[in-house]
């Protein structure tokens, strides 16, 4: 059977249901490829008419917000140790430098994280949790929250669609080519994100060789965690 014809079978409500339960369960906290399975789903929505856009945006929007808001429980009720057992169970994704990385965010830009967040894979693991664990407002993480999951979600589903319609005939016989750009897509964000994390790691390395050479004297209390109130 011809990939395209396979993929004529596939059922509609089980492309709605992987598109919010991945995007949501991601925002929640869990690292799995959103961005990859959204864009995926909208391009095969662009050359399967029994595939709705408008019920695969609302379905994408639906699992963001929900995800997130379900991560900022969460987070408000696990506080730290939430994000120290993450660390161990996720490593590659919640490792200490990980997390200095999006506290930094948090803590200089505020419900703004959460916002722009939403467009960076990394951070689009974390702005649930952490704005719970940081202790932010929620109507203010509510509010960038639903406006994120709006633009991100229905934003790239639109974008996605309308090129994938003009590149209709071409996606068809090059399908593996259309996932192939998905893939692309999704992981550049990522990567982005691992070289900010790698130079974290670099000046937190640093910073400790620098107290071991001042001597045990030179050592500072840890400060207490500062809410996030912008």
């Amino acid at each position: 059977m011809h990939i395209q014809e396979w993929l004529e079978t596939v059922p509609a409500v089980a492309v709605y249901l992987l598109v919010g339960g991945v995007i949501g369960l991601e925002s929640l906290g869990i690292p799995l490829p959103g961005e990859i399975v959204l864009v995926s789903a909208t391009l095969l929505a662009a050359t399967q008419d029994h595939i709705n856009p408008y019920v695969l945006g609302a379905c994408a929007i639906t699992g963001a917000i929900v995800g997130d808001s379900i991560g900022y429980m969460i987070g408000r009720k696990g506080g730290q140790p939430l994000l120290d057992w993450l660390g161990r169970k996720f490593p590659k994704h919640f490792g200490p430098d990980h997390v200095a990385t999006a506290e930094r965010s948090f803590h200089k830009w505020g419900m703004w994280a959460v916002f722009f967040g939403r467009f960076i894979a990394f951070l689009r693991i974390f702005a649930g949790p952490l704005a719970g664990v940081l202790k932010m407002p929620y109507w203010k993480f509510l509010i960038a929250n639903v406006l994120g999951g709006i633009v991100w979600a229905g934003g790239t589903v639109a974008v996605i669609y309308t090129v994938g319609k003009v590149a209709e005939d071409w996606i068809k016989k090059f399908s593996y080519v259309g996932l192939a750009a998905a893939v692309v897509f999704g992981l550049g964000s990522l990567l982005v994100m691992r070289l900010r994390a790698k130079k974290a790691a670099a000046k937190r390395a640093e910073a400790e060789a620098e107290a071991a050479v001042a001597g045990p004297g030179a050592e500072r209390p840890a400060a207490e965690p500062v809410a996030v109130n912008d």
